[in-house]
């Protein structure tokens, strides 16, 4: 019984027993459930950690949130060689650059306590940027599409990818990777399906392909405005390039994933064709191994050892050269003469050099020191060219022919014929013999641009002294070899005893100022035989009647400014060939129908006449456009031919200019690191269809520019002067006909890579170095390759990288350039016989 009881009070206990089993055993598993849990939140957190230490110690994530909350819609660039983007600020922004590293610094100490607000802060800053009040809401979608894909490199370089969320973005980055080829696609079958229908329709087609592509030139123009504006702040606050660079990578995914760089659409334009990837990753590939040797190169620069000095000018210094002419009855010896071998030295600063004064002020006055000349005040200062005032040098505006002042004078010539008609049917005019070009400076009252010359002779320093009060002015004279402009280009030509023997030798050069004035236009003569009755001016007022009938000009009128007692002789040039068709003598004769009038580089010059073109397709059969409707409008003679990249030329033309209206505003004005306060001379070392200048003007920029057709490239400066702008041609393997320091803004676009394979590039950078003040800018658009070496000199010449930027084989680079000069001289050659002829042309 008791066995029995015993055996059934086990069996009644059994349920409790298992019961205690089940729940230690779920007690266990729950306990392993803990731990696994545990082993796998850990590496969480410390991969949280090891992020932040790795940027930085945390303090870089929290400047790069904070930077997002102040400016929503900046991605953080850093540089990188080849790859790259940086931007300095400018030293006016230096205090508030301090307040907000104080205030970085602040929330960086509160974020090393709170490493696990990294994720979330980041999330934030994707968010933030997607919200950007500047973006529109398809700018913001395609900003979306584009920023998963770069925090999913961000996570597996971390080792914290989750797998979810990594295949949503990879499809978002898809999807608008299709969505681009598609474009692209749909780009290609409308340039395919072109053909097949008329001109006009063509045309309506090329254009909605520039549209597309322009949208996204502007989209990548603003990305790098924000990327610029973000890049300063974060130099601003101290942040060493070495403690950022990872974050700067990931901001560059963000900024090119699937998306096209706008110097690559250009460059394709070009091409007439996308690039592939395959040829984006040879650029690549061949970026990297270039960049070892960019690396080790060493530039031994050197000061010019010359007896001119600061002002040397390498083509018109020449003195070997110019002592071995034969003559100089011709002016030969103020004509360009360049060296055998490029020069690569760098010319010297003026003792006391400073920044100069700043347009318009720079108009009536200059520093002494940047142009420490004196010779004009004694022998002009009576006619009011310029005074000596102590530390400056004063302009009141006055000249030879109007020492009352230049704005009265330009009245009295509107007066005597209106229909000159200042600024709207007479805007792009040259000024032979210039002097300070008060002439040219006054006009732009006017909205006249005027292109003054004059020779280094012995009016000392007047081409300096122009350009350094912001006024257009070049070196050049008027002797054996054409001027290195079109035919048929300015609307008006004016001399004001310009000191020019329009009248010997059957008027030979008065023959090339017909070749450059436009059918139509007005010859201006201001001079003493116009008005003196004395024995020699009316034997030159007799032989320039004889000239000028033969010619064909008519004496249209002869007008006297009582106020500065001078009259002015106005001639015009003729629209038709009636006259010549029916002189009685062929003197001058008619050029040869073989002999281009445009082609002007370092062409002699012919004492004959060309035809004035009639057809109506003809370039200069048909006035312009009135200013300012020129400047936007096609020329009516390109409207049948093929332009620069192989599309119609108007189609390309405007083009051209919505391109650089779009890369102006969206990326030049605002994020580049220029000082545009600080810029008045402009050059564009290659400006087609000078697009650039055209953009600027419209902008309202308080610029001029300098538009410059390489010899070598195709010929576009008569369209330039078509709308309303000016240029000149140039071999950009020789040096400039300009005083050193004469620009304050250099634009290179596609043309250094060009210049590596024809010329010596060192001598190149050093001719930019030149003539490029300090404190100027140098902007160049490239490949890569040609990016990383101008940026590698930049650094030998202690220039400032104000913004770096490459990826696909295309780059964009400004840099600024210093006040510093190099302590050693290079040798110099044969001193003795540059002096020896300085003294012998002294009085020519």
């Amino acid at each position: 019984m008791v066995l029995g009881k015993n055996s059934r009070g086990e069996g009644r206990n059994i349920p409790n027993y298992c019961s205690t089993v089940s729940i230690a055993v779920f007690v266990a598993f729950c306990l392993v459930g803990v731990w696994i849990i545990m082993s796998t939140i850990v590496p969480i957190q410390n991969s949280v950690i090891q992020v932040s230490e790795t940027i930085s110690d945390v303090k870089d994530v929290q400047s790069d949130s904070t930077q997002f909350e102040e400016k929503s819609g900046d991605i953080p660039e850093e540089p990188r060689e080849g790859d790259s983007q940086t931007l300095k600020p400018q030293s006016d922004s230096f205090a508030e650059s301090q307040n907000e590293q104080k205030e970085i610094g602040e929330l960086s100490d509160k974020m090393a306590n709170e490493n696990q607000e990294v994720v979330r802060e980041s999330a934030d800053e994707k968010n933030d940027f997607e919200k950007d009040p500047g973006n529109t809401a398809e700018e913001n979608d395609q900003m979306r599409n584009v920023k998963p894909s770069t925090d999913e490199k961000e996570k597996e370089s971390d080792g914290t990818l989750n797998s979810d969320s990594a295949e949503t973005e990879t499809l978002n980055g898809q999807v608008h990777n299709d969505e681009l080829i598609g474009s692209m696609e749909t780009l290609e079958e409308k340039e395919s399906n072109k053909s097949a229908h008329d001109n006009k329709l063509g045309t309506e087609k090329s254009m909605d392909k520039v549209t597309q592509q322009d949208k996204i030139v502007n989209e990548t123009e603003e990305e790098i405005a924000k990327i610029n504006t973000h890049s300063e702040t974060t130099q601003s606050s101290g942040e060493s390039n070495t403690d950022s660079h990872e974050n700067s990578q990931a901001s560059k995914n963000d900024f090119i994933t699937d998306t096209q760089s706008e110097t690559l659409i250009e460059t394709s334009a070009e091409n007439g064709t996308w690039s592939t990837q395959a040829t984006e990753s040879q650029h690549e590939k061949e970026l990297q191994k270039s960049s070892v040797s960019i690396d080790s190169r060493r530039y031994d620069w050197k000061l010019c050892n010359t007896t001119t000095g600061s002002e040397y000018i390498p083509c018109l210094d020449n003195w070997q050269a110019i002592r071995r002419l034969q003559s100089i009855r011709h002016y030969e010896h103020r004509e360009r003469h360049c060296p055998d071998e490029a020069t690569t030295c760098l010319v010297s600063l003026p003792e006391g050099y400073r920044s100069p004064i700043r347009w318009p002020k720079s108009r009536e006055m200059i520093w002494y020191k940047n142009a420490p000349h004196t010779k004009l005040v004694e022998v002009k200062g009576h006619q009011n060219w310029v005074k000596d005032a102590g530390e400056y040098l004063t302009f009141p505006g006055g000249g030879t022919q109007f020492k009352h002042g230049a704005l009265h004078y330009i009245e009295f010539i509107q007066k005597s014929l209106p229909k000159i008609a200042w600024g709207k049917r007479s805007r792009v005019i040259l000024d032979v013999g210039c002097g300070v070009a008060s002439f040219g400076g006054y006009l732009f009252e006017k909205d006249v641009l005027t292109m003054s010359f004059a020779p280094k002779d012995v009016h000392e320093a007047q081409v300096q002294f122009a350009l350094e009060r912001g006024i257009p002015a070049t070196l050049g004279v008027m002797g054996t070899i054409r001027l290195p402009y079109p035919a048929s280009v300015f609307d008006l030509v004016h001399c004001a005893r310009c000191r020019v023997p329009w009248h010997l030798e059957g008027g030979r050069l008065l023959l090339e100022l017909n070749r450059v004035l436009r059918p139509g236009g007005y010859f201006v003569w201001s001079a003493t035989p116009v008005y003196q009755k004395d024995p020699e001016s009316v034997e030159i007022w007799k032989a320039m009647g004889e000239i000028t009938v033969s010619m064909c000009w008519d004496l249209v009128v002869i007008a006297k400014d009582k106020l500065n007692g001078v009259a002015a002789a106005i001639y015009r040039k003729p629209t038709d060939n009636e006259c010549y068709n029916n002189r009685i003598k062929n003197e001058p004769p008619m050029c040869n129908e073989s002999d281009d009038p445009n082609t002007a580089w370092n062409v002699s010059l012919q004492a004959c006449m060309h035809k004035v073109p009639i057809d109506a397709s003809e370039r200069g059969s048909i006035w312009p456009e009135q200013w300012p409707l020129r400047l936007e409008k096609p020329p009516y003679w390109i409207n049948s031919q093929a332009g620069v990249y192989g599309r119609a030329a108007a189609v390309e033309f405007t083009a051209d200019y919505k391109h650089w209206k779009n890369v102006l505003f969206r990326s030049y004005l605002n994020g580049m690191g220029i000082n545009w306060s600080s810029v008045r001379n402009v050059m564009d070392m290659r400006a087609v269809y000078g697009g650039f200048a055209a953009a600027l003007r419209t902008l309202r920029v308080n610029v001029w520019v300098m538009n410059v057709v390489p010899i070598d490239s195709p010929d576009t400066l008569p369209i330039i002067y078509e709308r309303g702008l000016f240029g000149i041609y140039h071999d950009w393997c020789e040096s400039f006909n300009t005083y050193p320091r004469s620009y304050d803004l250099l634009h290179a676009d596609s043309i250094l890579s060009t210049l590596k394979k024809k010329c010596n590039i060192v001598a190149v950078i050093a001719e930019v170095d030149r003539i490029l003040r300090p404190e100027g800018y140098l902007v160049v658009r490239d490949n890569a390759e040609t990016i990383g070496e101008i940026e590698s000199m930049a650094k030998s010449l202690h220039w400032d990288i104000r913004l770096t930027y490459s990826k696909n084989g295309e780059g964009i680079l400004c840099i600024q350039k210093t006040f510093w000069r190099p302590t050693k001289m290079s040798p110099r050659r044969a001193w003795k016989d540059e002096v020896a002829v300085q003294v012998r042309l002294r009085f020519y």
